[in-house]
């Protein structure tokens, strides 16, 4: 063995400890193997995930940006560790411990010393939690993101954001913000060309054919020649659908003269994946890194015209006829409320009804004019109430799972072992290690920044779009660990993203874990996947509550109220289990196939409520989710059940009164009820 291995070995050794700690298959049995380290741990948390990359070098930190978030603009130069930060990172890297006390001094303002002092013991959240913020303004371009940043640390802002106007009330420059980045419904006839371009993206393997390796054009080649076989195409289901239409595109025979039709169509598909992330679940992608590619310099010289347009918004339309009076006008929070029924009676749904249709022709009358129809100006009211309905369905889940993390749970003391919400790592697939109070802090910071994060999901979206068809954020192909991926920087959602992080922080006043935000790395490869990551939460949690609302009414039946006393004890011991079982393991830094890509950080908060909703069918409680279900669905689970417990009790009763005759003695016994 050549010396520099048994050197290894020996170092190896060294740090392995006692020969209790040692990594052997002894001790791998033995009771005491969580406290097992293998002896290359420590060298592969040294190294960053290998794969393929098509940048073999690794750039450094540009001057004037933050060191941790590298894509933010530095305002904070911490002397003792020699750094700058943002302040989002700063904040976060320097709130506890010895860093508290680093010293600093401010980039933008007059360069003096300032040490920071210890924690006030009369504050509330005196953990150094607390985030400093100076009120010195950076340089942006971005006039949006600016203002967000400022909002965002403003010492007055309105912690929580989904207090929308209540019907009837002042409206005021609520809706007008709001609808910059709501985007218009679909009219009929462009639901027509939406689907002929669904239609030509299924048939298209552009991805298969431009994200690969050693292919023999170009790429730029090859990028320009899938964008005009799939224009092609369209042109080609454009005349079939349509002949007069399609012979004036096949006229010239030229893409270039065509440029605002195709820049309609792929604008189309991408408002309606706005207003609806359920749809276009296939070929969206496709659609975003097409038009990604198209707008690279070498691709816009050889296509010789742009794909790409502004996503149309309901600011948009109505500030092209000067008409945004109608989004401060008091009755449009009538005319774009939405109509639920639950808890309600059929006339007073009637009623909010008329009152609506009421509203929005009273709008629609007055605010028409040249170029913006009555019916152009419901489009726009329909779009708002869509966009409630949104939130309604994403953001009202999270919210709903905070009521009831705080109705079942106490913050500090819990009632019994049932109640307590602690984690261990190694124990049940944790991998962080809380005790009740800090589990509790940590879900309702998750639950509370998810709920700001789809709260602003179509602005993410919008800004999501701006990062990946930006024309000066170019990407590389990488190997993650997943396949090959498009590794992009996204500075103007990663911005927006550490702004709704420090409104979040801000709102609970402590932080427990990391908060870092992984965007354009391994993790997180470009801000398309990060938005499909945060468009799926209401799938995680919107059946949660369904099934917590639907155990009163599965109780109601004999059977399974007898089935849910055996086992839980009441319908509110089934509900508690089911939320602490998701609280402790849907929050415990699980998910990832290494150590090293799960824990604390905002997106391992996601990644292990994902990991618990792969294993729900192993859950005692999920033949309650399967009842709770669709009305065919769980007719046929119930009747099922009652057989299953019909039986077991037969058997029960079997067992009993088998024992009672050994018991007494009786040498016959006949199972009449079998």
């Amino acid at each position: 063995m050549p010396p520099g291995n048994i050197q290894s070995q020996d170092e190896s050794t060294q740090r392995a400890g006692t020969p209790g700690e040692t990594f052997s298959l002894e001790n791998i049995l033995s009771g005491d193997h969580e406290n097992i380290e293998h002896p290359t741990a420590a060298k592969e948390a040294l190294t960053s995930t290998g794969g393929w990359d098509e940048e073999a070098g690794q750039e450094s930190v540009a001057e004037g940006f933050c060191i941790e978030c590298e894509d933010q603009p530095a305002q904070v130069f911490c002397e003792t560790c020699s750094d700058s930060f943002c302040e989002v990172c700063f904040a976060a890297q320097h709130r506890k411990g010895t860093r508290k006390r680093h010293a600093t001094r401010p980039l933008s303002g007059p360069h003096d010393k300032r040490a920071k002092a210890e924690a006030e013991p009369n504050g509330e959240a005196s953990n150094g939690d607390e985030m400093h913020v100076d009120d010195d303004d950076t340089d942006d371009d971005d006039e949006e993101l600016e203002r967000a940043v400022a909002e965002a640390s403003s010492a007055k802002i309105d912690i929580v954001l989904s207090a929308q106007p209540t019907p009837g009330s002042a409206v005021g420059e609520w809706f007008v913000e709001r609808a910059k980045f709501i985007p218009v419904r679909l009219t009929l006839e462009e639901r027509k060309f939406l689907r002929l371009l669904e239609a030509a993206l299924n048939v298209s393997e552009y991805t298969d054919k431009i994200d690969t390796i050693g292919f023999g054009l170009s790429k730029a080649k090859r990028i320009v020649h899938q964008i005009r076989e799939l224009c092609a195409i369209l042109s080609g289901l454009v005349l079939s659908a349509d002949y007069k239409q399609g012979q004036e595109l096949f006229q010239d025979r030229d893409f270039q003269s065509n440029e605002q039709f195709y820049q309609n169509i792929f604008e189309l598909g991408r408002r309606h994946k706005i207003m609806n992330p359920d749809k276009m679940r296939s070929t969206y992608g496709k659609l975003i890194y097409l038009l990604q590619d198209s707008q690279t310099p070498e691709v816009k010289d050889l296509l010789s015209f742009t794909c790409v347009k502004p996503i149309k918004t309901v600011h948009s339309v109505l500030e092209a006829n000067d008409a945004l009076d109608l989004l401060r006008d008091d009755l449009v929070s009538i005319a774009t409320k939405e109509i639920y029924s639950e808890g309600r009676s059929r006339r007073e749904i009637q009623k909010d009804i008329k009152s609506k249709e009421r509203a929005i022709e009273t709008l629609a009358n007055k605010y028409a004019c040249r170029g913006l129809s009555e019916e152009k100006v419901r489009q726009c009211l329909y779009s708002i109430g869509d966009n409630h309905a949104f939130l309604r369905t994403n953001r009202d889940p999270c919210e709903r799972m905070i009521a009831y993390l705080k109705q079942y749970f106490d913050p500090s003391h819990p009632k019994d072992n049932k109640s307590s919400l602690a984690i261990k790592n190694g124990k049940g697939g944790a991998r962080l290690t809380h005790d009740h109070s800090k589990q509790y802090a940590y879900v309702l910071q998750s639950l509370t920044l998810w709920r700001e994060i789809l709260h602003d999901m179509f602005h993410l979206w919008t800004l999501a779009e701006g990062d990946l068809l930006s024309e000066n954020v170019p990407y590389r192909l990488r190997d993650t660990g997943q396949g090959l991926n498009r590794v992009q920087a996204a500075p103007k959602t990663s911005r927006m993203m550490h702004a709704i992080l420090n409104r979040a922080q801000r709102s609970i006043g402590s932080w427990v874990g990391s908060s870092v935000i992984h965007m354009g790395d391994h993790n997180v490869p470009n801000a398309l996947m990060f938005i499909d990551k945060y468009s799926q939460v209401y799938r995680i949690l919107l059946p949660i509550c369904n099934t917590l609302t639907q155990i009163p009414r599965i109780a109601e039946n004999p059977a399974l109220r007898s089935y849910i006393d055996d086992e839980w004890g009441s319908p509110e011991g089934l509900a508690r289990d089911i939320l602490a079982d998701f609280f402790r393991h849907g929050f415990d830094g699980s998910g990832a196939g290494n150590y090293f890509d799960a824990g604390s950080c905002i997106d391992g908060r996601l990644t292990s409520a994902w990991n618990w909703c792969s294993t729900l069918e192993k859950k005692r409680f999920f033949p309650i989710f399967l009842l709770s279900g669709e009305r065919t669905i769980g007719c046929a689970l119930t009747l099922y059940l009652l057989t299953l417990l019909h039986i077991n009790r037969l058997y029960r009763v079997r067992r009993r009164m088998v024992a009672d005759s050994a018991r007494h003695g009786y040498r016959s016994f006949t199972p009449a009820l079998l």
